[in-house]
């Protein structure tokens, strides 16, 4: 009869074989990483070199807060305004050119277009704003933008929430890539008091559903989940491989975030504890285990102090960082200086590579009308140039 340490060897070697791991044996180790962790650290660290080699990259991007109202209120987000507030943006087409030319400016190369979740069906003035530019919905007005951002040289990322497979395929057309956070499966989150009881948008069907449509349109897609809002170990662990499952069927997950809940003063969830931080790096490193081919980011700004070290918890990419605008996700969280970011991979043995939106081995996924827009700006690797980014 196996040992508990030969069943772990057992597991991890399979990893390393390329084969499957199962949700009990993924439960088992995660539980035993708790008085293991530099092991289990180390592990996820091999996982990552074998399957990702010493590169580790990001997307030089311009966030376009096109408009940040939303029919949804989730408990921890601080992203949503309201009509009298003075944080709402809703950017007109001057406003998106004159972002467009700073971002170009500074060779930005990902536009990443940013609105909540239909917010014409829960403001009449976004109606009548929408109407004024000419568009009949906030995906009309997504598009037009896309179309408008690729003459500048940049190249659009959308993340608008659940839109249906007809938008996706529009969008498609101008996006290199798109994105929608799972967060989390568990449908328990939406149950009254829970974190997305007044969010129908965060339902786990309603995005697992989006995904898919992704899957079928082959548009590279862009997901994750977000850790510390009151789901389990199981639960988070379900997450993961609810998004194994849908790369298995699919094959267009290009990119999964570990996203570590803060909290933000006018929430809800305002005196929420944030995600432990020896916690977060062993879901983090377990990820890298249960996704051990797929490329693993943390947002760097959300763990100022210490987001190397994720370096050796099996993450290959930090994700969009901008030198011209705010994280509007989490503005009280800037993003890292990019050459502070290149320093920090350098000691720690990684090459730092600047990619598009769309990760390089995704590239032959996307419309074929954008493919030339791409070859101006990328390597024979499918990276950017780095006469493009610095």
């Amino acid at each position: 009869m196996m040992s508990e340490l030969e069943f772990e060897f057992d597991i991890l070697n399979r990893v390393f074989d390329g084969k499957e791991i199962r949700k009990d044996e993924a439960y088992k180790i995660f539980l035993d990483s708790k008085s293991n962790l530099q092991k289990f650290l180390k592990i996820a660290e091999n996982i990552r070199n074998q399957n990702k080699g010493n590169t580790v990259s990001f997307s030089k991007k311009s966030f376009f807060n096109i408009l940040n109202l939303c029919r949804d209120t989730c408990s921890y987000c601080t992203y949503k305004a309201e009509m009298n507030e003075p944080k709402l943006s809703m950017m007109g087409i001057d406003e998106v050119k004159k972002m467009a030319e700073l971002s170009s400016r500074f060779k930005c190369t990902e536009a990443l277009l940013v609105t909540g979740e239909r917010p014409e069906q829960k403001y009449p003035e976004v109606v009548h704003w929408l109407k004024n530019l000419g568009f009949g919905s906030t995906a009309e007005y997504l598009v037009h933008c896309s179309e408008l951002l690729l003459e500048y040289g940049l190249f659009p990322h959308t993340n608008a929430g659940n839109l249906t497979k007809s938008e996706m395929s529009q969008l498609k057309k101008t996006n290199v890539s798109m994105g929608i956070m799972l967060e989390n499966s568990s449908e328990r989150l939406s149950n009254e008091g829970l974190p997305h009881e007044d969010a129908p948008s965060k339902h786990p069907k309603a995005r697992i559903r989006t995904l898919k449509n992704a899957g079928e349109l082959k548009i590279p897609i862009t997901t994750g989940i977000l850790v510390g809002i009151g789901e389990t170990d199981a639960e988070i662990i379900n997450s993961l491989f609810t998004i194994k499952d849908i790369q298995n069927e699919y094959g267009n997950i290009q990119e999964v975030i570990i996203q570590n809940f803060q909290p933000k003063l006018d929430t809800k969830m305002k005196e929420h504890s944030p995600t432990h931080e020896e916690y977060f790096m062993r879901i983090v490193a377990l990820s890298r285990i249960i996704l051990p081919k797929m490329n693993i980011q943390i947002p760097p700004n959300l763990s100022p102090e210490s987001y190397n070290q994720f370096l050796d918890a099996g993450i290959n990419d930090w994700g969009g960082i901008s030198p011209v605008t705010l994280d509007f996700v989490n503005p009280e969280f800037a993003w890292p200086q990019i050459t502070t970011l290149e320093e920090e991979c350098i000691k720690n043995g990684y090459e730092l590579k600047a990619r598009l939106p769309v990760y390089p081995e995704f590239i032959n996924m996307i419309d074929d009308n954008l493919r030339n827009y791409v070859n101006v700006v990328t390597d024979e690797r499918n990276y950017v140039k780095e006469k493009c980014w610095k």
